[in-house]
């Protein structure tokens, strides 16, 4: 599972700095830095794994969804810029380093942001699949992340239900991974059926995987999270709804849902240990 994961992982990063490296004569190469400073962060490059590895299960050749798998971060890196922005979250650090605004200033940490965003349909669209762009568009925007995102910043002041939690973490967190298993699906020439089976997967992981995250930010240790921990106290988190103990099940239960949903592909052994390692992460 490493080989692949590391061979996915120095594909996606060198096809993002070949993509940026034609621009280095620009006059405007100070935003080209700031983009990269967070592009080029690392990270688990979990949404390009993903893309590439549906395209694979469909019988295609993987690197047909590197595209999307680029685009996907490119609108992840920059929702992080703006995560860490004093008007929202508000942090110091990411994945180890400082901001991108503590090192550039807000305005070049908005600009690239915006940028980012912008450039990753550029890319996305090379692929040449309408359907898939309009996948990737609304994940992204106000009906995925960024609805999300708003739905977050609206329930501060008060306790949500579970339904609201749901709602809030399928957009914010689950929508870009949806969109990754969807769109490397397409690329690969999915049936309906399994496109389907992709968004059900996504589903299901995405609500795993962030349960575990809101673990890790009672239980985590900064050093080897590469963020601070304790942020998330009073906010709406899946351990404040249900506390430790149920999140543990419910992190089972969803692994468990997105496993089954992996039925329709042909060779899912490499997927289902990657969705069984990242739901039971201590980093």
């Amino acid at each position: 599972m490493n080989d692949r994961t590391g061979e996915y992982k120095a594909y996606i990063e060198q096809y993002l700095k070949d993509w940026y490296g034609r621009f280095s004569s620009e006059p405007q190469s100070k935003l080209f830095e700031a983009m990269e400073y967070s592009l080029q962060a690392g990270g688990k490059r979990l949404r390009p794994v993903f893309a590439f590895e549906f395209c694979r299960m469909c019988g295609a050749d993987w690197k047909k969804a590197a595209p999307f798998a680029a685009a996907i971060e490119m609108i992840h890196t920059y929702s992080l810029i703006h995560d860490d922005l004093p008007c929202m979250d508000n942090d110091d650090y990411r994945r180890g380093r400082l901001t991108n605004h503590k090192v550039y200033g807000e305005a070049m940490a908005i600009l690239a942001g915006d940028a980012l965003l912008t450039d990753a349909f550029a890319v996305a669209s090379t692929a040449g699949i309408v359907d898939a762009i309009a996948v990737l568009a609304e994940c992204a925007g106000s009906l995925g992340m960024v609805g999300g995102q708003v739905l977050d910043i609206m329930s501060e002041e008060r306790l949500l239900t579970e339904q609201e939690v749901i709602d809030i973490q399928t957009r914010k967190t689950g929508a870009l991974i949806n969109a990754a298993c969807v769109t490397g699906a397409m690329a690969g020439g999915a049936s309906e059926e399994q496109v389907a089976a992709a968004g059900r997967f996504a589903g299901a992981l995405g609500l795993a995987f962030q349960i575990r995250d809101d673990m890790l930010d009672v239980i985590g240790n900064a050093q080897e999270l590469g963020k601070a921990v304790g942020v998330d106290e009073g906010k709406n988190t899946f351990v404040r709804l249900y506390g430790l103990g149920k999140c543990e099940e419910l992190v089972d239960k969803y692994t468990n849902i997105a496993i089954e949903a992996l039925a329709v592909f042909e060779d899912t052994d490499y997927m289902i240990s990657l969705a069984q390692s990242l739901t039971s992460r201590t980093v």
